[in-house]
């Protein structure tokens, strides 16, 4: 099992544009059709199935909003900010 982070840890680790709500780290993305956050989708779920660490993913219009926490741990551990930062990679 991975150690829930602290507040501290939490705020200095998370990458930019990454926002805090409670136990999950989120973020979400624009693109510039539904398609191209679909092809996104694609990809994210291709990394979490990798990692063995899946986020909630909630796909709008031409939004794709991405919400991490380690459900075992009961928050938000050092998994979450390595998925966030895989994430941005394949922005």
């Amino acid at each position: 099992m991975a150690e829930l982070l602290d507040d501290d840890e939490i705020e200095s680790q998370l990458p930019d544009e990454w926002g805090r709500d409670g136990d999950e780290i989120t973020k979400t993305y624009e693109f510039d059709d539904y398609l191209k956050g679909i092809e996104f989708v694609t990809k994210v779920g291709e990394v979490a199935e990798e990692e063995f660490h899946h986020p909630e993913i909630i796909v709008g219009y031409k939004t794709v909003e991405v919400r991490l926490t380690s459900h075992e741990e009961g928050g938000i551990t050092e998994k979450d900010i390595r998925l966030a930062d895989l994430f941005d990679d394949e922005r």
